[in-house]
């Protein structure tokens, strides 16, 4: 793995930790499956570290079938018990009913606009780059956030809250939040412009 002398602290010294950083966390996505499955994993991350989910998101990508919304827009009772029981994820039963009630509102989306144009239509497509040099510079949410998580909520979405939603935003590089003193800042913003 590549030394990255001024990397993000919040990633700490966690092997899986840091390789997140430094392969995924700020890389933009353009994908509107892999931006549910990540929406979906920063609502069970609510209320716990983001590392549970981290180490559990093999388990959640088993239980939830690879995270394919018009698979799982059609689960039912039998499908959250299951879930319910199952010990490779995080066993929340408002969180498995919103999973299903959100894959129904993806579909709705993918069949309208597609998702990813959706999410990306909020910044016409395009990355916002902050320039923090520091955590304590970075916010928690921000009127897009607000923006974002009311739409979502208006069309069926659960635990989409604007502090949730800019945590996916950074996750999936509609915000390059990594700090200018980050190596991975400037191999982000490298990275979108050469798209």
């Amino acid at each position: 793995m590549q030394d990255l002398t001024g990397r993000c602290p919040w990633c700490g010294t966690d092997p899986l930790y840091v390789a997140y950083h430094d392969t995924e966390w700020g890389v933009p996505e353009r994908d509107g499956r892999a931006l549910w499955e990540k929406l979906i994993l920063d609502g069970f991350q609510a209320g716990l570290a983001w590392i549970t989910i981290l180490r559990k998101r093999d388990g959640f990508r088993a239980a939830f079938e690879g995270f394919e919304p018009q698979v799982i827009a059609g689960w039912g009772d039998a499908d959250v018990a299951r879930l319910l029981a199952d010990p490779g994820i995080v066993r929340h039963r408002g969180k498995i009913e919103g999973t299903i009630r959100s894959a129904q509102a993806w579909c709705r989306i993918e069949e309208r606009q597609g998702f990813a144009d959706f999410l990306w239509s909020f910044q016409e497509g395009r990355v916002v780059t902050n320039h923090a040099r520091s955590i304590a510079e970075v916010p928690a949410e921000t009127p897009m956030s607000q923006k974002i998580s009311k739409a979502l909520k208006q069309e069926g979405f659960t635990f989409c809250g604007p502090t949730i939603v800019y945590a996916f935003m950074q996750a999936t590089g509609m915000v390059n939040d990594h700090l200018v003193t980050c190596p991975r800042h400037a191999e982000v913003a490298r990275a979108d412009r050469h798209r």
